[in-house]
């Protein structure tokens, strides 16, 4: 990770989207007002709107850097190309997990209100007062970017539980009321409280240490994807969901768990501590270091399908050891060596099988030739032309009591055919 990967970033409003650029970078385009409106009397459903009100101004936000812009769609597009008209994804298509790249969230503006007095209206916003609402939430987008969890070597978004609550205080703000005279009335900005149903998977995980799996300390980025990725048919998934299922154990109903990748990462770090984690295919096959260890360890004699699991043992320590001097821990070791070991022995059973073929169709080829032999050696000890049982078996590479037995057994033969 370099300098400019950690450094922090500040939420701004893009260069375009304020007074002071001129607000080049955006032109709303809002539909006439004679194509927004509201017929409740209407029978059909598609005739009790204009066809204006499909239309949408939004709030953008980078949760990897804190950029803050706006715009809207165009209100002529079919309603199910929406989302090709937007930067980002609407929070409430999203679940709790990781944030899709590049992680650019969209908030999309209430225009339509209802009353007693004015009955259905629309408002639509101009630039200036989407940038003043944009920036209005910058200390909450400030707090979402602060608190959003990064994950794994390419810094993936995930949410947390107090991003979560930041989005919440965003969406809050931007949704707007009227006042008795009509005008449009925003609430203030609140910076809420983390709520208790919300839980960091890490903080639940250091308040159930004995849940942790020490496995986790030596897992590949894929291992602990595939472990926070737990999704089952009922009850709680991620991290939480596994580890208790695993322990028999119920979590308390209304929690919402955030963070699950995030943990496992933490966790490995924590065991790492100073040590890179490393994955340990990478290292044996492509490093100097690692194919060095690799050659002086092998098996005298032996390929890995040949050694029990105490020697596959050995060898995990040995490179372990060997990774450690070089400021390395390596992950997934031990299910490596077994899918080495593994593939070898599949490939003696495939051997097995080739010869097994090859033995089969050559006693099938020897079945046919022994049969011919004996045929002739029938033949030739039915002419009884002087030759004896020595020199007919030396022709047919048989004992010379084989011979003798077979001579017997003809001369039984005739007798009793004999009348």
């Amino acid at each position: 990770m370099t300098a400019a990967d950690s450094a922090p970033s500040t939420a701004c409003i893009l260069t375009g989207y304020r007074p002071e650029d001129g607000f080049v970078a955006v032109e709303l385009n809002p539909p006439p007002a004679e194509y927004v409106w509201h017929d409740e009397d209407a029978e059909q459903q598609e005739e009790r709107y204009g066809p204006g009100v499909g239309y949408h101004q939004w709030l953008a936000v980078d949760a990897q850097s804190g950029a803050v812009w706006f715009g809207d769609i165009d209100w002529r597009a079919a309603r199910e190309h929406l989302d090709s008209q937007l930067p980002g994804v609407p929070r409430r298509e999203l679940g709790d997990g990781t944030l899709p790249a590049p992680g650019v969230l969209v908030h999309l503006l209430t225009h339509l209100a209802h009353d007693e007095q004015r009955g259905y209206s629309w408002r639509f916003f101009s630039a200036e007062e989407l940038h003043a609402l944009a920036l209005r939430i910058l200390p909450a987008v400030q707090r979402l970017v602060d608190s959003v969890h990064r994950v794994g070597p390419a810094r993936e978004l995930e949410w947390s539980a107090e991003a979560a609550t930041a989005w919440d205080d965003i969406e809050q703000a931007a949704t707007y009321t009227f006042d008795s005279f009509g005008a449009v009335v925003w609430p203030r900005l609140r910076m809420s409280p983390v709520p208790a149903w919300r839980v960091e998977v890490g903080a639940f995980l250091a308040s159930n240490p004995g849940l942790c799996d020490p496995s986790w300390g030596v897992a590949t980025d894929a291992e602990l994807e595939a472990y926070a990725d737990y999704r089952p048919d009922s009850g709680y998934g991620g991290v939480p969901g596994r580890v208790c299922r695993a322990a028999d154990r119920q979590i308390e109903d209304g929690v919402t768990f955030y963070g699950h990748r995030a943990a496992l990462y933490a966790y490995r770090a924590q065991v790492c501590g100073d040590r890179s984690p490393t994955e340990a295919r990478t290292w044996l096959e492509t490093t100097e270091a690692g194919r060095g260890t690799w050659e002086a360890a092998k098996p005298p004699g032996a390929t890995l399908a040949d050694v029990p699991d105490c020697v596959l043992a050995a060898l995990a320590e040995r490179f372990q050891g060997a990774a450690h001097e070089e400021g390395l821990v390596l992950t997934g070791l031990s299910a490596y060596l077994q899918q080495l070991r593994a593939d070898e022995r599949a490939a003696v059973d495939r051997q097995l099988v080739c010869e097994g073929e090859e033995v089969e169709r050559l006693e099938g080829m020897l079945k046919d030739f022994r049969a011919a032999r004996n045929r002739t050696v029938t033949r030739i000890l039915a002419w009884a032309d002087g030759r004896g049982d020595a020199e007919i078996a030396h022709l047919a590479s048989l004992s010379h009591d084989d011979v003798r037995d077979w001579r017997a057994r003809l001369t039984t033969e005739q007798v009793t055919a004999t009348p």
